[in-house]
């Protein structure tokens, strides 16, 4: 390529980022940083230990927003002013270093372009997730554990707080069940597009005859509940029972009736958190997650209403997903987007980020089909 490709390169590129920077306000950001670092600074602040870590969480979010979008701006700018000191002086090595660094923009801004595609009503919140063991026996609850791993790993990467409230262990490896939350804004949004079935092929190393095996997990991703949901669940409607914590942990495990199981009568919805060391504690995270199945579970029938009300052609999002094959070959594909990697240790540690963003597209394009039709 010469000058001229990369000016042309270049030019795209700058456009696409003044789109993103108007979808996603800068101007905005800022007012809010201002807003966010006043709040932060009030004396008072840390009384409410719940509203402070949402001010500090929302605060870092912020910051790392707008961090970006500047950090993005200055090496397009940089990018432009390099290539004309290249073209002027015809320094190959400088024009090969703006075909890096053009490379390495255009990986950034597409990444950052699937942020402002996130617009759904609880697309902002926070996300509890909840992976079950599925068919396959062992090999589904030591798959159930890879990607509770996985998952956590790749909100780590990302420097996203997490916090697990249950792990049900299964009896020789591996887990029944783990639910956790990502805190930090649009991490529903974000990992969303993450529910429905994995699949795992590989040759069984709880097989002594070394068969290959076919075991699947499911993924549940549902939206923080916050106050303005108004989500009421009247004491009558509960069954809340009281157990020991079983599995690993510190010296309240098995100890004392710590762990807190409810049960909601009405709908058999039943959840638990075991992770807390008082029975209060895990109560009160008990309740969220459940208060969050409440409000999907409204959702879903708001949205199975709609669906009668027109013809709709579109799949649920949900339903098996995603392949895992480690045997007889190496492959990771989404069978919604088609996307596929040859790496999957690479995905077992967290990379994921190529998965989440082609599927955030393919489900945009899925709603305005949809809406079209």
């Amino acid at each position: 390529m010469n000058a001229v490709d990369f000016s042309d390169q270049l030019q795209r590129l700058d456009t696409t980022l003044q789109g993103i920077e108007a979808v996603l306000d800068l101007t905005e950001l800022r007012s809010q940083r201002a807003a966010l670092e006043r709040e932060a600074a009030a004396p008072g602040l840390w009384d409410d230990q719940a509203n402070a870590q949402q001010v500090t969480s929302r605060l870092s979010h912020v910051n790392g927003e707008i961090s970006r979008l500047e950090g993005l701006r200055r090496q397009v700018d940089d990018a432009k002013v390099l290539l004309e000191l290249a073209d002027a002086e015809q320094d190959a090595g400088s024009l090969a270093e703006v075909e890096a660094e053009i490379g390495a923009l255009t990986r950034a801004i597409e990444a950052l372009e699937t942020r402002t595609l996130l617009s759904g009503e609880y697309d902002e919140r926070e996300a509890l997730v909840a992976i079950r063991a599925g068919a396959g026996g062992v090999d589904a609850a030591d798959f159930a554990e890879m990607l509770l791993r996985m998952y956590l790993r790749w909100a780590e990467r990302r420097g996203f707080a997490t916090e697990v409230y249950d792990t049900s262990y299964a009896e020789e490896a591996g887990l029944k069940s783990a639910t956790f939350a990502v805190k930090a804004p649009y991490a529903y949004g974000t990992l969303s597009i993450e529910s429905g079935t994995h699949r795992l092929v590989r040759i069984s190393p709880f097989d002594n005859q070394g068969r290959r095996q076919t075991s699947f997990a499911g993924v549940e991703v549902l939206p923080v509940v916050e106050q303005t949901d108004r989500i009421e669940i009247p004491e009558t409607e509960l069954r809340i029972d009281v157990f020991r914590s079983s599995g690993p942990g510190g010296q309240s495990v098995n100890t004392t009736d710590s762990a807190v199981r409810i049960t909601h009568l009405p709908t058999g919805i039943v959840v638990s958190c075991q992770n807390e060391k008082s029975q209060l504690q895990n109560r009160a995270a008990a309740m969220r997650v459940l208060q969050a199945r409440l409000l999907e579970r409204k959702r879903a029938e708001e949205q199975a209403a709609m669906k009668e009300l027109r013809t709709d052609a579109a799949g649920s999002w949900g339903d098996q997903m995603r392949s895992y094959v480690l045997h007889p070959y190496q492959m990771v594909k989404d069978l919604r987007t088609e996307f596929e990697t040859g790496n999957p240790t690479a995905v077992f540690d967290g990379d994921i980020d190529s998965f989440i963003e082609a599927g955030i597209r393919w489900r945009r394009q899925q709603q305005l089909t949809a809406s079209a039709s």
